[in-house]
């Protein structure tokens, strides 16, 4: 009964203070898009070019009107707004499981280079990208092991990250 009469009440004007923030929030999350991810969301016209608008406005002052110029463009067009939300948040989960994959192939080639635990490590990169030229790593992880040489430890991983890719591609 109490949400029947919340729903029929004109909301006050701290709650319209703060939806108008909350979509200002959103408006600089969109500007602040890598080009690569901004490339990647889908808007109409109008949204797209105030957005190009505000993300070329060097200014602090004159980027802070535009992002409120993008969210009143935002906060008319309800459906572009939930679009652009649930755009925003699969780039997000996205961007999570990148870091997630980089973060997991940096410890595998922290193992590799580490002669204790070379073996074990070794034979799950092969469960994890069997193509892979195994003599060319063994070769540097040794060079690593022995050596200290860092070209080599930044190699394994630039390997195992280009394999992984085009394994999944």
């Amino acid at each position: 009964m109490d949400e029947l009469v919340e729903d029929s009440l004109p909301l006050s004007r701290t709650k319209k203070k703060q939806q108008a923030k909350q979509i200002e929030e959103i408006a600089g999350q969109l500007v602040d898009l890598s080009d690569n991810q901004f490339s990647q969301i889908d808007l109409p016209v109008a949204i797209a070019r105030e957005a190009e608008t505000a993300r070329s406005t060097k200014g602090r002052s004159s980027q802070r009107r535009q992002l409120k110029r993008l969210a009143g463009v935002l906060r008319k067009s309800e459906d572009a707004f939930a679009s652009l939300l649930n755009q925003l948040a699969t780039l997000d989960q996205v961007s999570r499981g990148d870091k997630k994959q980089f973060h997991q192939l940096e410890k595998l080639r922290d193992r590799l280079c580490d002669a204790d635990s070379f073996a074990a490590a070794f034979e799950e990169m092969l469960d994890l990208v069997p193509e892979i030229d195994r003599k060319v790593i063994s070769r540097l992880a040794r060079s690593v092991q022995q050596h200290d040489d860092r070209r080599a430890y930044r190699e394994i991983f630039r390997r195992l990250r280009d394999e992984l890719a085009g394994a999944t591609d």
